[in-house]
């Protein structure tokens, strides 16, 4: 499922087809789409809510358009808050500032976003946003009206890196629309693979902006999919977890798309599946994702209780279906050893490859040497370093076993190396951290591989 949160279906250049332009969309997977009221006035409001009303899976906004601003006249507000009452009403917007094209003046513009920002605040829907070339100016508007940590979206984004992740800083998702596929969008693209990919949305901004490659023809919501596609490319990411993650994104900011969110004891991500057994921890890792959410690539990982080796490989079904089989999950697998240990044999001898991604402590929680005891089940072995040293890794990773846990990481490895056909070691690249530093010790003292992991990502 694919959603196209935004489009301007009330626009003239669908006036002959609709009907066919939404059939279109539900043939391609596009369950949903949010026509835009802002873009034409304000009576534009009142024709995109009669076509969301008229089609069960369209949705719309309301507000006006910063181009629009100058031609704001007393009491349009007011008809905005009559309007909220549909039930068909997701968000406000699109709204904020244009500095490009300048259809409104600077100051005519602010007065109509902080409007804006008032009327989200008071009715509690979400802002859609309209920004160019004014990033700084409508961040520090949305500060100085306290719309931080709100429901958002910058639409069609076209910052910088930094604007992105100031965007998300402030609670925002930003989404990407055909531009995005373009042959020149290489610094777009640069972005949309360095920002979680939790805080992206998918649109057209149709009629505008046809993706590559139906460049030159009118836009329309079907082609979201091509932006899908780019998307999935450069996260490195399959689409079937790009469907799954931005329609999660969508639920949690517009809130009327359906989604599974039963806990998963086995989940898949490109063509790999993970094993999510139990979620007790070790480390109290300062940048772990679980203090804020306990969703990984739109899968809820959060266990109601620790499943059975029965119902972990009924979770699995047939293992020779995925590339590898990852005990990983948000918890520390090798807690349950036992566990692993039984249902790894039995996946050996159905001939699947097994990945275990552990924090290397497993020696010093079991008071024993277990690493052997994986010999001939494990495949590849990931352990988390995270640290030069000792004193930096009590620092990051703190436990009740305070600096004497790294070594006992160090010597996990080691270890592995002797048992394992292939260990691997990771660090996150948190600010002020010397990843350099923790690359020698990996290479140059460990003998293993070492992997860079993103900050503030998972899966």
């Amino acid at each position: 499922m694919i959603v196209d949160t935004h489009a301007h279906l009330d626009f003239p250049e669908f006036d002959r087809d609709r009907d066919d332009v939404v059939k279109r969309a539900k043939q391609k997977g596009v369950e949903y789409i949010i026509t835009i009221g802002a873009g034409r006035g304000f009576e534009g409001n009142i024709s995109a809510l009669e076509i969301a009303e008229r089609y069960d899976n369209i949705f719309c906004t309301v507000g006006i358009h910063p181009h629009d601003a100058s031609w704001i006249k007393s009491g349009d507000f007011n008809k905005l808050r009559e309007l909220i009452r549909g039930e068909k009403v997701v968000a406000i917007g699109e709204t904020g500032l244009d500095f490009y094209r300048m259809n409104s003046p600077q100051e005519v513009q602010i007065e109509s976003f902080r409007r804006h920002i008032r009327l989200a605040m008071e009715t509690g829907l979400p802002l859609v946003l309209h920004i160019r070339d004014a990033y700084r100016k409508a961040f520090e508007i949305l500060k100085e009206e306290g719309y931080v940590g709100k429901k958002g979206v910058i639409h069609c984004f076209s910052g910088s890196l930094q604007d992105a992740r100031d965007a998300i800083d402030l609670g925002l998702l930003v989404s990407f629309s055909g531009s995005l596929t373009f042959e020149n969008a290489k610094r777009l693209r640069h972005v949309a693979s360095n920002i979680p990919v939790e805080r992206v949305m998918l649109e057209t901004d149709s009629p505008f902006l046809s993706p590559e490659p139906v460049r030159g023809r009118r836009n329309e919501p079907s082609f979201v999919v091509h932006v899908a596609k780019v998307l999935a490319e450069v996260t490195s990411l399959s689409y079937e977890d790009i469907e799954r993650i931005t329609s999660l994104n969508v639920k949690k900011i517009f809130g009327f798309v359906p989604f599974d969110e039963t806990p998963k004891i086995a989940y898949k991500i490109r063509d790999s599946l993970y094993l999510n057994i139990t979620n007790r921890c070790t480390l109290s890792c300062t940048f772990c994702a679980k203090f804020k959410s306990f969703e990984v690539k739109g899968h809820n990982l959060r266990l109601k209780r620790e499943p059975t080796v029965d119902e972990i490989l009924s979770a699995i079904g047939d293992p020779l279906g995925y590339k590898e089989i990852v005990f990983c999950g948000f918890g520390e697998p090798l807690l349950r050893l036992d566990v692993v240990k039984a249902v790894g044999r039995i996946l050996k001898e159905k001939g699947a490859r097994i990945r275990i991604d552990t924090d290397g402590l497993a020696n010093l929680v079991h008071g024993r040497n277990v690493v052997p005891e994986l010999k001939g089940i494990v495949d590849c072995i990931s352990v988390s370093i995270n640290a030069p040293d000792p004193k930096t890794y009590a620092i990051i990773c703190p436990s009740h076993y305070g600096e004497r846990a790294f070594f006992a990481v160090k010597e996990f490895i080691l270890e592995a190396r002797k048992h394992i056909g292939e260990v691997i070691a990771t660090c996150v690249d948190l600010p002020g951290l010397d990843v350099e530093a923790c690359r020698r010790v990996v290479e140059e003292e460990l003998g293993v591989r070492f992997r860079l992991r993103k900050y503030n990502e998972v899966g």
